[in-house]
């Protein structure tokens, strides 16, 4: 037997700590570093060095399970013989384990109360005892040990039951937790209150015995008060969080940084997200669409122009149901055509060329043009400027003029200048669950189904994400340069060391010149006052809203996009699919509308008590070197909305108490040649622009 033991003793190989995968809870915080998000992972895990495990609760757990542990070999031989008495008389199974054979037990084999086990458990104890310190095994021990309620290692017990770490633990705190270790759910106060607090007593007792507690502080000592059960609160959010949840995991495991598994390696991310306007955006959502069809949906974006940082995202009410038939998309990534807020960009490559925003353009409708033969363009309640500058017809957002100057600087160099500011890639991915099959594979800002660009691009027909309009519009309000969309800021790992670091510098570039920026923002800040959208105060603000029209009578998407220099934040409004939208009152849905009442209310709250931010006084780019037209001696007024409406993104504000429209005008959506539209099948996560040939369509449908 003796030589049989050795052998085995000494064929025995003892795991190292590291290699058990313990897998931690990540956790992911806002841009505070404090306000928690959200945990991920299987297990409530966190691992803490035993430095950062206060003394009374390392002594209640030393008092409860194993007095003397520091003098004793790693093993209790009292404790395996009664365990093999009762297993050969049938009686308990359970004995008497030291923590050291706890911790080999719950880290290395199973909770089998057989000869087998013991008899493992037995040789790894030992050999553990002698490789490592005593304060390695507590500290291994405290960190693998199951609390109750999800909670594994005393740091995520500490949180649990008390909401501190356990660095601040107290004596009556911790035997709290000592008590749980025999039986989790049996000691849980909540469960059975007068078991666990007479075991709670006990451990005290033990305590005050060895010298770890004074006598007159246990006289005095009061049960703690302990947080009910609410759940572990383990895993994404089933609300609008969830959605950011999702982006942050994405980014992290894709090519910038490379992590895997990011919900179970213990990692504290700091998100860009700002509590205050996250809570913001979903009020501004709440409060406007309250009442309204529960069929329309909404996005919201926000982005730091400085940064790139997202500082509010609103994809959906919901990121899961236990409903199977409900619409979970998240719209902030879903493709949808931004009609009318898609002009700065068009006037941005304008500029680029030389075309001051003072310039004039023909902006009389209807007008027809070389790439859509029979399928004359028409503004909004079929508006007249036969000389508009390019202000004041972005303010009243003519589509005729828009889709003219696109033809005119060219298409393409939109796109390119789009792409470049607002960060969409130059093809469509075909490995993208949100790209529909008519795109997948094929340019962006292009007719569905082809790689051709043509001058609708100036009135926004082609479908962009709502994320990436507000990043677009960041870069204006940046000066001219480009940075990235993100959600990370920082990434730490569970004892607080930075990993990442994410500043928005890297990808960052200059698209647009500083004066195009300067003097797209200047030909945008009279916008939110012509549309009645305002801010508090009449706080300088630079936008532009938008509409997509199914047909000349209905809309399917709303857009409203602003920024200052410090925010820019945009807006969408539509459906699962792409069916006409009106309000609880039964009237067109306008970018101006309810769109722009999120718009209002969320930048309102989100810049209250903030300096007031100068946007440009005057235009830098002078001059024109495109096609002018000449001011006219006499110019006929704008129209208004006739009675019979044409579907616009930007109609003249209403007299009823339906929010005041934009201006604009419904287009068709041919772009090449003498080729008319494809009907395009829209999946449920996306809206694209869609047309037909005249014979079948009268009434093509429209961008405003």
């Amino acid at each position: 037997m003796g030589v049989f033991v050795g052998v085995v003793y000494a064929s025995t190989e003892v795991p190292t700590p590291e290699s058990v995968q313990s897998k931690q809870t990540t956790i992911l915080y806002y841009s505070d570093g404090v306000t928690e998000m959200a945990r991920l992972g299987p297990e409530n895990r966190i691992n803490v060095p035993l430095a950062e495990v206060s003394e009374p609760a390392r002594n209640a757990i030393l008092a409860a399970e194993n007095r003397n542990f520091y003098n004793d070999p790693g093993i209790s031989f009292t404790g395996i013989v009664r365990a093999a008495w009762n297993n050969l008389t049938g009686g308990s199974t359970q004995g008497g384990s030291t923590i050291t054979q706890q911790y080999v037990k719950n880290a290395f084999l199973n909770s089998d109360q057989t000869f087998s086990r013991k008899f493992k458990e037995l040789f790894l104890a030992v050999k553990l005892d002698n490789q490592y310190t005593k304060d390695e095994i507590l500290e291994n021990y405290l960190n693998t040990i199951y609390y109750g309620r999800g909670a594994y290692g005393i740091e995520a017990a500490a949180e649990t039951y008390f909401g501190v770490p356990a660095a601040q633990l107290t004596a009556e705190q911790g035997a709290v937790l000592a008590v749980l270790v025999r039986s989790p759910s049996y000691y849980d106060p909540q469960n059975n209150p007068e078991e666990a607090q007479d075991r709670w007593g006990r451990v005290l007792d033990a305590m005050v015995e060895q010298g770890w507690y004074d006598a007159a502080a246990r006289s005095a000592a009061q049960y703690p008060a302990v947080l009910p059960d609410e759940g572990n609160g383990l895993g994404v959010p089933s609300g609008p969080e969830g959605l950011i949840v999702d982006q942050v995991i994405t980014e992290l495991e894709g090519p910038n940084h490379g992590y895997q598994d990011v919900e179970t390696q213990g990692l504290r991310i700091t998100t860009t997200v700002d509590k205050a306007h996250q809570d913001a955006a979903v009020a501004a959502v709440t409060d406007v669409m309250t009442g309204e069809d529960p069929a329309l949906r909404q996005a919201l974006v926000s982005i730091d122009p400085k940064t790139g940082g997202v500082l509010a995202y609103f994809g959906n009410a919901r990121r899961t149901s236990d409903d199977p038939a409900a619409d979970t998309t998240d719209y902030a990534q879903a493709l949808k055509p931004p009609g009318s807020s898609f002009k700065p960009y068009t006037l941005a490559a304008a500029l680029e060329q030389g075309i001051s925003v003072n310039a004039r353009r023909d902006g009389t409708s209807p007008q027809e043009f070389p790439d859509r033969p029979g399928l004359p363009v028409v503004n909004s309640g079929n508006a007249q400027c036969g000389a508009c500058t390019l202000k004041e017809a972005i303010t009243r957002s003519l589509n005729t003029t828009f889709y003219g100057l696109a033809f005119e600087v060219g298409p393409e160099e939109v796109a390119q200048l789009a792409r470049a500011a607002a960060g969409i890639p130059d093809v469509w991915d075909p490995n993208d669950p949100t790209v529909p099959e008519t795109l997948a594979g094929h340019e962006t800002l292009s007719v569905p189904g082809t790689d051709s660009t043509g001058g609708s691009i100036g009135i926004g027909e082609y479908a962009v994400r709502p994320i990436q309009q507000a990043v677009g519009f960041a870069t204006f309000a940046n000066g001219g340069t480009y940075r990235p969309a993100h959600f990370v800021a920082q990434v730490a790992d569970s004892e607080g060391g930075v990993l990442t670091t994410v500043d928005g510098t890297a990808g960052a570039e200059q698209v647009v010149s500083p004066e195009t920026a300067n003097d797209v923002t200047f030909a945008l800040e009279g916008v939110a006052d012509y549309s009645k959208r305002s801010l508090d105060g009449g706080r300088p603000v630079a936008s532009k809203t938008g509409t997509q029209g199914l047909n000349r009578s209905d809309n399917s998407d709303a857009w409203m996009v602003g920024y200052t220099p410090s925010i820019s934040t945009a807006v969408w409004m539509g459906t699962q699919g792409a069916a006409p939208i009106e309000n609880a009152a039964g009237s067109i849905i306008y970018g101006s509308g309810l769109p722009g009442a999120i718009w209002q209310e969320y930048m309102d709250t989100v810049l209250a008590g903030t300096p007031e931010e100068p946007l440009p006084a005057k235009a830098l780019i002078r001059g024109d070197t495109g096609e002018s037209v000449s001011v006219p001696t006499t110019q006929a007024p704008a129209t208004t909305q006739e009675a019979t409406p044409v579907p616009s993104s930007e109609a003249p504000a209403p007299t009823t108490s339906e929010p005041p429209v934009e201006t604009g005008s419904p287009e068709p959506t041919t772009e090449v040649p003498g080729v008319p539209p494809p009907s395009v099948s829209v999946p449920a996560t996306t809206s694209v622009a869609i047309g037909r040939p005249p014979t079948t369509s009268p009434a093509p449908p429209s961008n405003r």
